[in-house]
């Protein structure tokens, strides 16, 4: 789940919870990606997103995490469909 908390006009404060492999995945991918988070043993996934990029790869990095491989297959299947509309 992702629930949003903005606290200032320029930033959006994301929380996740996930189960914790989930959760610790998507904090270490996150932190390759120089997106501001903290994560604390047991408690929810804190994520700081301040540009519409970062919000586009925190919804990235959760939805390839917690998707099943076919639920990925199918999203790449229907990109690849749309691709070629143009």
């Amino acid at each position: 789940m992702i629930s949003n908390t903005p606290e200032h006009p320029s930033e959006i404060h994301q929380i996740i919870e996930r189960g914790r492999a989930e959760k610790w995945q998507i904090y270490h991918r996150l932190q390759e990606l120089q997106i501001n988070c903290q994560c604390a043993g047991d408690c929810p996934l804190k994520v700081q997103c301040h540009t519409v990029q970062d919000v586009i790869q925190l919804w990235s990095v959760v939805k390839q995490i917690s998707s099943s491989r076919q639920q990925s297959i199918d999203w790449l299947q229907l990109c690849w469909e749309k691709s070629n509309d143009f």
